[in-house]
């Protein structure tokens, strides 16, 4: 969702880069830039206002004039104010202290209520509460239904006395929810109330006498991340008509520009409280503005990554897999399958990849990353027999043949499957074994390290090969006693190697001098 505003602040940042001082120009320069980018993804102007003028005053004060990289202090700035109109602080739900927690959702109608209703009745239900799902939404045709079908789908008892499509009085069946919850010791109630496809005085006054019957312990106005600036007026003519303490942001997985998110919680007042991001009754959690202005910066969101793995991976399973990597070294293919399952179970591909930092300049190989792969590779080796997967080096070009006509792929898939686990396999174990990540610099021990202190000093003291031929050898010796005699060294042999004796000894067979020129 935030996608062009990220890219449009990297491009910004991008400017500042090398510079030692930051002149007023452009500090000028930058704020035009933030400006353009916020008014692009659909901030309301009030903010982008607010927002740009706290990021200039901040950047020519002394804490930018004085770092030691202007740029990154201009970064870290811009990321803290973001943080500021995001909300500030991550606001958890308020519990009652006797009885059932009862939990209202407001919102227009479209905004995703009633598939959020049983969202957050799942997450209450994993943080070991026993949520009741209300239906109280008796003026959409098929509510009532579709909260019984979210219901099942995700473990959790809804209250439907009335039919729904027109009939019943939602206040009712509010009212006598909490007297259903103390009866069957449900300790959260989740009221999903009716919406209009626009505000009227009608909406307001029935979400209005819920709130009045059940004396909610929390009211959550719901609101579709999508629909822009009118995101904020609704918002508004909400928190007048009825009032709430916290804001739900829906459909953040949206292509739209994102400026509601910014925008609601800097208005109203009203702290972003959870944020739906997919169709899945999972993609759900609390909102976080650190980590949200971490996303929109190209930071990464690596806490949210974490938590979700801590949730998905079985730590047994993880520690067995560590364990061959680093004792046995037998880690298989079976194995290999069994990781990416547990990675599947985070969400997508391209999902998890973007929680890592930087890697908003691969969008767009992330948005046409084939989710499918990790079926074919699940096809592929679920075609080979045990054996196979348990030593792959079995595999030779039948045996290619063969899997890639029973996995339905192509052989060279096969091969580069196979290939590609030996690379992992080896990258995995050289991690195991602390050390670092393959290619990177300053990272000691591994193939395309950097060149540390250590690696330069034996190249240093490494000796140079003698050719093997008698004559190239000589040309090798007067070369080395003209450059120590040109650089001074009275030895003329700083290695004390005697070349022509080692020449000598050496057994070569007949014409093999041929070979060395």
């Amino acid at each position: 969702m935030f996608a062009t505003l990220s890219d449009r602040l990297a491009d910004t940042f991008k400017n500042l880069r090398g510079k030692g001082r930051l002149s007023e120009a452009d500090i000028d320069a930058t704020a035009r830039e933030i400006r353009i980018a916020l008014l692009e993804a659909d901030v309301a102007l009030p903010v982008v206002k607010e927002f740009v003028g706290a990021v200039k005053e901040r950047a020519r004060g002394e804490e930018v004039s004085q770092a030691l990289n202007p740029a990154q202090q201009i970064v870290k700035i811009v990321n803290e104010e973001l943080v500021e109109i995001l909300g500030g602080e991550t606001r958890r739900l308020r519990y009652a202290k006797s009885g059932p927690t009862v939990i209202m959702l407001a919102g227009l109608q479209g905004s995703g209520k009633t598939t959020l209703a049983a969202k957050l009745a799942f997450w209450l239900k994993e943080q070991d509460k026993s949520p009741l799902l209300v239906a109280a939404d008796l003026q959409r045709p098929n509510a009532v239904n579709q909260l019984q079908v979210n219901g099942e789908r995700v473990g959790v008892p809804v209250f439907a006395p009335e039919p729904g499509n027109g009939v019943g009085d939602p206040v009712a069946v509010a009212k006598a929810s909490v007297e259903e919850a103390k009866r069957t010791l449900h300790d959260v109630v989740i009221i999903d109330t009716a919406g209009r496809l626009g505000i009227d005085a009608e909406m307001m006054k029935q979400a209005a006498d819920i709130r009045d019957a059940t004396q909610p312990d929390e009211v959550l106005f719901v609101v579709d991340a999508m629909i822009g600036q009118d995101a904020v007026n609704t918002a508004l003519a909400f928190q007048e008509g009825v009032g709430y303490d916290g804001v739900v942001l829906t459909k953040l997985d949206g292509d739209a520009r994102g400026g509601a998110a910014l925008s609601v919680a800097s208005i109203t007042g009203k702290p972003v409280m959870f944020a739906s991001a997919g169709e899945k009754m999972t993609d759900f959690d609390l909102f976080h503005p650190d980590r949200m202005a971490s996303r929109i910066l190209d930071m990464g969101d690596m806490l949210t990554l974490i938590e979700q793995a801590e949730k998905a991976f079985d730590q047994e399973q993880a520690l067995k897999a560590a364990e061959k990597l680093t004792s046995t070294g037998d880690f298989t293919l079976d194995d290999f399958l069994q990781q990416m399952q547990q990675i599947r179970k985070l969400g997508s591909m391209s999902k998890i990849m973007g929680m890592l930092p930087g890697m908003g300049q691969f969008r767009e190989q992330l948005d046409n990353f084939d989710e499918r792969e990790i079926d074919r590779i699940q096809a592929i080796i679920q075609s080979m027999t045990p054996a196979e997967r348990e030593n792959p080096k079995l595999i030779d070009g039948s045996r290619r043949l063969r899997i890639s006509k029973g996995s339905g792929t192509q052989v060279s898939d096969v091969n580069q499957l196979v290939d590609r686990f030996f690379e992992a396999r080896k990258m995995m174990q050289q991690m195991a074994k602390g050390g670092g990540v393959p290619g990177m610099p300053g990272m000691p021990g591994l193939p395309g390290a950097g060149r540390g202190k250590v690696k330069q000093k034996a190249q240093k003291g490494k000796k140079k090969r003698v050719s093997g031929n008698p004559a190239k050898a000589a040309q090798q010796r007067a070369a080395q006693k003209e450059k120590a005699t040109s650089t001074g060294n009275p030895f003329g042999n700083p290695d004390g190697i005697d070349y022509e004796t080692a020449a000598s000894n050496l057994d070569l067979p007949k014409d093999f001098s041929k070979f060395l020129k």
